[in-house]
């Protein structure tokens, strides 16, 4: 039973937190709370009432007034000089002729160094005797090819046997395979579908003849009349039967078919008789002969054929010259590529020599003067041994010019002949004036942005201007004037607030103190303004305010500060 006691001892002690003590002490905290909330309060009241005036100081006033609107593009860019020349070369050698100073005025085209060259002069020669050679031997390899085709063209006409007369063939001497000699009868061709007379007649009456007048024909021992035309009448006189002059007529006649080389007949021209009777012949009556020799391959006659005059009726089987004519050709191509590569190193010495002498492109200055005569130029090692990797450095001073980038959204209001206002860094106080002489097209995106080049010409002289102290590699910035505005209603471009509508900031009631300084910056109020042109400074307002109109600007960063001294 004992120690059941003492495990109950514990909980009889409980009663000792007494309800009278914890009262207390609750409402000493709650004092000591009701006291903090009152101090905190009072903090914060003055840090509210100084806030606000704080805040009221952080507002800078300005007045919308009229004034001269003047739109400018700005930017930087760097002086260059006209145009520019660094006078180098990939030859080297000995420089023979240096024929000016620093400081000398040279002309376009004018001689800056020459440089010893007798190394290419003789490579020059020895290249146009090369050019020689290979010329001849081109002439050579034509004549060869033009020979053999030539020989094979004439060889080819010679092979084809082809029929010398119209007529019909009465006798044929070889048959195809036979080996043929040029010379060689290959048959024999009449025409007796025509027959010929020639007989005399006075000549008085002959010179009054023409070929192709119309004749009669009279066959003696039948009294047939044949008609036809003359063909052929004699240039020269003979003499008759009884010592009489005669000209002999031929006419040709269509045979009948009765007549032979044996039959006789008399003509008549006209009214104009024949001094004397003559012998019929054939119209035609020729041998064909081979002018080819070899074997014959084809041949198509055969006695009683009906053939015309220049029909091919055989031919010779052709020789192997076609191998020929194909090297022939060969050796022709081989030698002009020769001539080619011959005259290309000839032209390639020849423009090398040029690059011995230099001479300046443009008419400028010289601003430096890195060699002289008697000095040994060597590009390869210039640079590796410190020597000046330019023989010389020439600037057309005529004018000046500077290029400045424009983003994307400004560079369409930039065209050329604009005017331009510029100054130099390194020249206070002096400000120069330009022209807009180019807009590149041509951009450069970067981080999603575009810009464009433009290419500004200064006004006056570069000389002049470099005398002023203006000089090429100077930094400068630049305005360009892309429109004048006039006269109209402007405040600070920072006094517009951006929105939907933008507005500004103007004092509503109570907000001035009794000098009319802003007390209370809760009592501005947002006036809505229609807005127009602007530059960097001061924006046109087209409505919305009057001038003289008081707006106030945020200070940002004076804000920023002022919240962090009062916290």
């Amino acid at each position: 039973m004992a120690d059941q006691s003492n495990v109950q001892t514990p909980v009889k002690e409980a009663p000792k937190l007494q309800v009278p003590k914890k009262k207390k002490k609750w409402i000493k905290r709650l004092v000591i709370l009701v006291v903090i909330v009152a101090v905190i309060l009072f903090v914060l009241s003055r840090c509210m009432s100084g806030g606000i005036q704080s805040a009221a100081g952080n507002y800078l006033p300005a007045v919308a007034q009229v004034q001269d609107l003047t739109v400018a593009v700005t930017g930087p860019g760097t002086i260059k000089s006209n145009d520019s020349y660094k006078a180098t070369t990939l030859i080297k050698g000995e420089i023979l002729t240096a024929p000016f100073e620093e400081g000398d005025t040279v002309e376009k085209d004018d001689v800056l160094f020459t440089i010893d060259a007798s190394d290419v002069e003789n490579a020059i020669k020895q290249a146009r005797t090369g050019v020689e050679q290979a010329q001849l031997s081109v002439q050579s390899a034509q004549l060869n090819y033009d020979s053999l085709v030539r020989t094979r063209n004439d060889n080819a006409e010679d092979r084809q046997v082809k029929a010398n007369a119209n007529g019909v063939v009465t006798k044929v001497y070889v048959d195809p395979g036979d080996t043929v000699g040029a010379g060689t009868p290959v048959a024999d061709i009449l025409d007796r579908d025509n027959m010929k007379l020639e007989v005399p007649f006075h000549s008085v009456s002959a010179a009054g003849f023409y070929v192709g007048q119309p004749a009669s024909v009279t066959v003696s021992g039948t009294a047939e009349i044949l008609y036809g035309a003359i063909t052929e009448i004699s240039a020269t006189d003979a003499v008759g039967a009884g010592g009489a002059l005669v000209r002999n007529v031929t006419i040709t006649v269509q045979n009948p078919g009765a007549l032979s080389d044996s039959s006789m007949g008399s003509a008549a021209v006209g009214d104009v008789t024949c001094a004397s009777s003559g012998q019929f012949a054939y119209g035609e009556s020729k041998q064909l002969i081979a002018k080819y020799s070899g074997e014959l391959e084809t041949l198509t006659l055969h006695e009683g054929d009906r053939v015309a005059d220049g029909q091919v009726v055989g031919e010779f089987k052709e020789t192997q010259m076609q191998d020929q004519i194909d090297a022939a050709a060969i050796q022709l191509r081989n030698a002009q590529l020769a001539l080619r590569n011959a005259q290309d190193s000839l032209q390639r010495a020849e423009d090398s020599l040029e690059d011995y002498t230099i001479t300046s492109p443009i008419t400028g200055t010289v601003i430096e003067k890195n060699y002289k005569e008697g000095d040994n130029y060597d590009p390869s090692t210039a640079s590796s041994t410190g020597a000046n990797a330019f023989l010389a450095v020439i600037y057309d001073m005529s004018r000046l010019t500077f290029d400045i980038n424009v983003s994307e959204m400004d560079v369409v209001r930039v065209q050329a002949g604009q005017r331009v206002t510029f100054t130099a860094d390194a020249l206070d106080g002096q400000e120069f004036t330009g022209v807009v002489e180019k807009v590149n097209i041509n951009g450069t995106t970067q981080n999603g942005n575009t810009s464009y080049p433009v290419t500004v010409a200064v006004d006056g002289n570069g000389q002049d201007l470099a005398a002023e102290g203006l000089l090429p590699g100077m930094s400068v910035s630049a305005n360009i004037i892309v429109e004048e505005v006039g006269s109209v209603l402007c405040v600070p471009v920072d006094a517009i607030q951006r929105s939907e509508i933008p507005y500004v900031l103007v004092a509503g009631e109570g907000a001035l103190d009794e000098n009319g300084g802003l007390a209370d910056f809760t009592k501005l109020e947002q006036r809505p303004v229609e807005l127009g042109r602007n530059n960097d400074e001061y924006i046109e307002v087209l409505s919305g305010l009057e001038e003289g109109d008081v707006v106030f600007i945020p200070n940002a960063a004076s804000s920023f500060m002022s919240a962090m001294m009062g916290m």
